[in-house]
């Protein structure tokens, strides 16, 4: 499991704590939910993989490529 920054953490306590209408006290609740969201998202993309760099995308209508019109 990767750590995560803890600037990320932060950016999302924050945005976590602006949809609550900013409410006073709540700053140790909001960075706690923030770094669950945060792990469980990180989870979600181990378990599908994502974290693995993207395959590189097949490159259309290059150079010696052969191209054929639609509906031929």
């Amino acid at each position: 499991m990767r750590e995560i920054p803890l600037a990320a953490i932060r950016a999302r306590a924050y945005d976590i704590w602006e949809r609550n209408h900013r409410p006073d006290g709540y700053e140790i609740q909001f960075w706690l939910l923030a770094e669950r969201e945060l792990r469980a998202e990180q989870e979600s993309r181990r378990d599908a993989g994502v974290d693995e760099a993207p395959p590189e995308a097949p490159q259309r209508g290059g150079l010696g490529q052969r191209t054929e019109a639609v509906g031929k």
